[in-house]
């Protein structure tokens, strides 16, 4: 059976369909054009087979079905099969139309489309009939409700139908193909408004500030996440340094991620001076806007140009690498506990100073946690490592040489985002 409607196969089972149903005709040539030039059907395959046999396959347009047209020797019993009535139904959604169209271009039909309607009789529950055939009910058939049936060149003849429940079933599918991409449509429109508008979220240039070179960059798993970073103008030469990771992926962690830029950027306009202040007014409106067990992991950290001092606090984020000029290491560990998750939040700084040289990087879980083919992380010493390889480079070139290095490690498809920054003491 072939259909004129379009549907997608069941993906399943994409390994199983009909190939061809054989019709035996006089001359494969005339037949041919008989089915491409009156029917609009196209040419599948022509093959000669080993026997020398030649074997031509045409399918109606959007079909999944061909018809095999063979040409018997004269004197086998397949020759004796020309003409006949096949068994082959075609299913359209417009019996009147296509015997319209056909019509007009020769093709010639038994009887004009009728509304087939068939007789049955009520039986009782042992299959004896109810009553009188008089009783019986005249209902509409499960299939072909609007049916003829038309020959081709031979006289071979096809049935055409109207099938209600498979028309049904057509249109149900076009309509389920044709919304779902318009909803896939939709969707990646969205999310690609969405990451234009959280990649506006991050720094669009770099701090100056007069004894501290900064740079940083978020490479997304998807279109957008919930990794962050920012660069905060906190006054008098002092900057704001913010690495955090919202608990989640995706668009979910996306809205959280600019929820927490919102709530840092507008209170450290309010309390400049106060870091520990800034916190817990972020942790509160954080915690109040978001919904329950939300949180983030965020490493904040006041550089003063003119004391050269870093004030800092790890909101359980990963341990900063402070990497000292003589190569000597600091991590600076949690000082405190995650953002968002409590009601009643408190926080203690940590304090160092930095010297010309030394290097800061911030980072979060998925630089740390990339895989190579063996298994193994990038992890903190992969880090360490790619800083010292890249000294030479400016913070921007840095991040980037330092980025190059993570995906050049990890053999496996990008899970989780990648967020880096770097920061280097230097003289006025």
């Amino acid at each position: 059976m072939s259909s004129f409607g379009s549907g997608q196969l069941d993906q399943r089972h994409s390994d199983l369909r009909l190939h061809s149903v054989h019709v035996f005709v006089r001359d494969q040539e005339r037949s041919l054009r008989f089915y491409q030039d009156k029917l609009g059907f196209e040419l599948a395959f022509d093959a000669r087979l080993q026997s020398g046999e030649r074997w031509i396959g045409v399918s109606p347009p959007d079909g999944t079905a061909v018809l095999t047209l063979i040409q018997p020797s004269p004197d086998s019993q397949d020759s004796k099969l020309i003409g006949r009535a096949t068994r082959a139904v075609f299913v359209t959604e417009d019996v009147a139309g296509k015997f319209r169209d056909w019509s007009g271009r020769g093709v010639r039909f038994r009887h004009p489309p009728r509304l087939r309607r068939v007789k049955y009789q009520r039986r009782e529950p042992d299959g004896h009939p109810r009553g009188s055939a008089a009783s019986s009910d005249e209902r509409a058939p499960v299939w072909g409700q609007v049916f003829t049936r038309f020959e081709d060149i031979d006289r071979n003849s096809f049935a055409l139908v109207s099938f209600d429940e498979v028309t049904a079933a057509i249109e149900a599918q076009r309509r389920e193909n044709a919304e779902r991409l318009e909803a896939d449509r939709r969707v990646a429109y969205e999310l690609d408004v969405a990451r234009q508008v959280q990649a506006r979220l991050f720094p669009q240039q770099f701090p100056r500030c007069s004894t501290l070179e900064c740079a940083g960059i978020c490479a997304q798993a998807r279109q957008v996440g919930g990794d962050y970073y920012d660069f905060l103008t906190l006054g008098h030469d002092r900057v704001g340094l913010v690495v955090g990771d919202i608990a989640g992926k995706g668009i979910a962690a996306a809205l959280l991620m600019a929820n927490l830029q919102a709530h840092l950027r507008s209170q450290c306009v309010i309390t400049l001076d106060k870091p520990e202040e800034l916190l817990r007014s972020v942790n509160r409106l954080f915690f109040e806007n978001s919904i329950p067990g939300a949180y983030a992991t965020l490493f904040f950290g006041e550089y003063d140009a003119n004391l050269q001092r870093l004030r800092y606090v790890n909101c359980g984020h990963l341990s900063g690498l402070l990497l000292r000029v003589d190569h000597s290491l600091e991590r600076l560990m949690s000082t405190t506990t995650v953002l968002g998750l409590f009601s009643e939040w408190d926080c203690s700084m940590g304090e160092c100073q930095l010297q010309k040289g030394d290097i800061l990087a911030l980072y979060t879980d998925g630089v740390t946690e990339s895989f190579n083919a063996a298994g193994d992380e990038f992890g903190e010493e992969g880090i360490l490592q790619s800083v010292k390889r890249h000294l030479s480079l400016s913070t921007e070139g840095m991040v980037q040489a330092i980025l190059t290095d993570v995906r050049d490690f990890g053999s496996v498809e990008q899970h989780d985002d990648i967020t880096l920054m770097v920061a280097r003491c230097c003289d006025r």
